[in-house]
């Protein structure tokens, strides 16, 4: 795994950071204003205006550095649209950075937009998997970066204290393709988790499910998401916390929330576990032990075992049925992968002072 030149990683940095600024161009009007909002013992930034009537939109939590820092020069942002084009360009084509499937661009683009990422939501699945060649610096193969759906998560927390929405879901969607339709949940007949259109490409609204396991198979209401429910997955909390800030290369490139790189590799591991077995599932295994594997290889090419170390530690130490998914998880792995990625792992544990009980024979 190779690592991609320094002018490019810069070049990268660069489009993140003015991605985010167009960003909040086009998401805040110079008529308005910042305010800061006490909710619950926490400051939280929200943008008002107060023409034709006085309105509050949630921006994030007051102390995010990156909003701050946008906040304070909002009135200096300008569009340079032609600009970061060429940027992505460049990135695509000289850098041999992976573009998303156009549609699946539009998808991202259009959800953020209308506000999704803006009210914490966080991209997950391979379309969150093809930004972290660019974020940390590395060439991934391509084979591992092919979907033909979006998965979209929040906290069930954050959809109800935001007290903002976005548009109406099925008119986000239908500006990108009118043949989009909800999907019935299986168990809650009037919620909708998926949409699908007419050439049977997906869009999922997911979030934790931290409680009873009665909650599984029931849609969770999330107030932020347009009229869109979301399906509670175990693990998920894991995954989402402490997202980072990156860009998808599409058009002049979309900035988004997606899983810290060592977490999705992490989860990676557990959810391969828990796949059904059928042809389906067998599927969608092989590419979850692969980009895990993968992951934790460009983490060790970025330098970034420690961070891998911190968050695999996290997960052991939560219990006893995490440890059991991370096993099976390893052993799912072909035996020169598995090798690999334990080497990295327990030498990073070893770097940052982590002992684990049972890692030693993980996989065996």
């Amino acid at each position: 795994m190779k690592s991609i030149d320094i002018a490019y990683r810069t070049l990268f940095a660069e489009l993140v950071q003015r991605s985010l600024d167009a960003s909040f161009q086009t998401d805040f009007s110079t008529a308005g204003n910042f305010v800061r909002v006490p909710v619950k013992g926490r400051d939280y930034w929200y943008f008002e205006e107060t023409r034709p009537k006085t309105t509050r939109r949630y921006v994030g939590p007051a102390d995010d550095p990156e909003i701050a820092k946008r906040v304070a020069a909002f009135r200096e942002i300008k569009s340079d649209l032609k600009s970061r084009r060429k940027l992505v360009s460049t990135l695509v084509r000289e850098a041999g950075l992976m573009e998303p499937e156009k549609f699946t661009g539009d998808i991202v683009e259009a959800l953020g937009k209308a506000g999704f990422f803006r009210l914490r939501g966080v991209l997950v699945g391979t379309v969150a998997f093809q930004t972290y060649a660019g974020y940390l610096g590395v060439r991934l193969p391509g084979v591992a970066l092919q979907t033909g759906d979006a998965d979209f998560a929040q906290f069930h927390s954050v959809s109800v204290e935001v007290n903002d929405s976005l548009p109406p879901i099925m008119d986000v969607l239908r500006d990108i393709d009118p043949s989009f339709r909800e999907i019935p949940h299986r168990t809650d007949a009037g919620r909708t988790t998926q949409f699908e259109n007419a050439s049977r490409y997906k869009v999922e609204f997911l979030t934790p499910n931290r409680g009873s396991d009665d909650y599984a198979d029931h849609a969770s209401a999330m107030p932020s998401l347009g009229g869109a429910s979301a399906q509670p997955l175990r693990f998920l909390d894991f995954l989402i916390r402490e997202p980072v800030r990156t860009v998808l290369l599409h058009r002049s490139g979309v900035p988004v929330l997606v899983p810290s790189p060592e977490r999705y590799a992490v989860h990676k591991l557990i959810v391969a576990s828990l796949r059904q077995k059928n042809a389906n599932g067998a599927a969608k295994r092989e590419k979850d032990i692969l980009q895990a594997s993968l992951l934790v290889e460009a983490m060790k090419t970025a330098r970034r075992q420690d961070d891998l170390a911190a968050v695999f530690a996290e997960a052991w130490n939560r219990g006893t049925s995490w440890r059991d998914a991370i096993q099976r998880g390893l052993r799912m792995l072909d035996p020169d992968r598995q090798d690999m990625v334990e080497t990295i792992v327990r030498r990073a544990l070893s770097d940052i002072g982590e002992k684990l009980d049972g890692f030693t024979n993980a996989a065996s």
